[in-house]
């Protein structure tokens, strides 16, 4: 069944998401970081989109997300959000935006609403986090939660693995949900946790859970955009379905180009523009060139 065109649907908020989970309909997310994408995915009718500091490594070519600033953020949800109407639009909080203290958090949670038109916020951690989280949201300020890999603590937790396999950090993991749920978070993200622990917290918490490598027991799922489409050729995660393979056909169309133009074969007179005898003419005696 296709999804149902973005012209023909309200605008999707919070409350949305979480009627969602409650008549158990799967939420749909993606990444995007720029304005024809989000155009596009926002016609395709997906309910949620999050711009994710994932764009330091899948855009912006760094290693990891801990470069990203705020003003890369905001520039790139700018984009987004002039390319998307329907869908609900989430600010990734880059690194140190947010880990300082709670009135720097809640100022620059704002910017994201005030300055970039997005309609929610979404910060990385567990329990630590959990003062930081009720202070954006008393100011008015809908929060997302991340749980489990959480890209900004790559160094603290040893490289991109799997969280929450041992019966002790599961537990953990369980307690943050719900502490975060307190916390005044809408909604959580899952990542790379196994899926009967990510199953075991979408059933315990009211919240909607966004899994992304978290199995298929979550109230939804994420995926970063320019992996579904093979754009990122750098690796590919385990979790990730390719649905496209764009970055091979980029290269076929950059090499085809290429070869084109070195052989004169491009461009030809359909691809150009012209001007008409007479007035070339006129040209010519205009400029004193001899006619061949």
């Amino acid at each position: 069944m296709s999804a149902t065109p973005a012209t023909h649907r309200k605008k999707i908020t919070t409350h949305t998401l979480r009627a969602k989970k409650e008549r158990g309909e799967p939420i749909t997310m993606l990444t995007a970081y720029d304005y024809p994408t989000a155009l596009a995915i926002d016609r395709a009718g997906v309910d949620a989109i999050l711009v994710g500091d994932s764009l330091g490594m899948v855009v912006l070519g760094y290693e990891n997300t801990l470069p990203v600033t705020m003003e890369d953020m905001l520039h790139h949800c700018k984009a987004v959000a002039r390319g998307a109407k329907t869908a609900h639009l989430i600010g990734d909080m880059p690194f140190m935006s947010y880990q300082v203290e709670a009135r720097e958090a809640v100022r620059n949670a704002g910017r994201f609403l005030q300055e970039s038109g997005m309609d929610a916020v979404k910060l990385e951690g567990g329990r630590e986090m959990a003062a930081t989280i009720e202070a954006i949201v008393a100011a008015g300020i809908p929060v997302m939660g991340h749980l489990g890999l959480t890209p900004q603590s790559v160094h603290k937790l040893g490289g991109y693995k799997t969280q929450g396999k041992s019966a002790e950090a599961a537990r953990r993991l369980v307690e943050d949900a719900r502490i975060l749920e307190d916390a005044g978070c809408y909604a959580l993200v899952l990542e790379a946790i196994p899926d009967r622990v990510a199953e075991l917290i979408s059933h315990r918490i009211g919240i909607p859970t966004i899994g992304i490598g978290a199995g298929a027991g979550c109230d939804g799922q994420v995926l970063v955009t320019h992996d579904l489409l093979g754009l990122f050729d750098r690796f590919t995660p385990k979790f990730v379905k390719k649905y496209a393979n764009i970055h091979a056909e980029m290269a076929r169309a950059f090499a085809e180009y290429i070869a084109e133009v070195q052989a004169h074969q491009f461009p030809t007179p359909e691809h150009s523009h012209t001007i008409e005898d007479g007035e070339f003419r006129e040209l010519l005696d205009l400029l004193e060139i001899e006619r061949a």
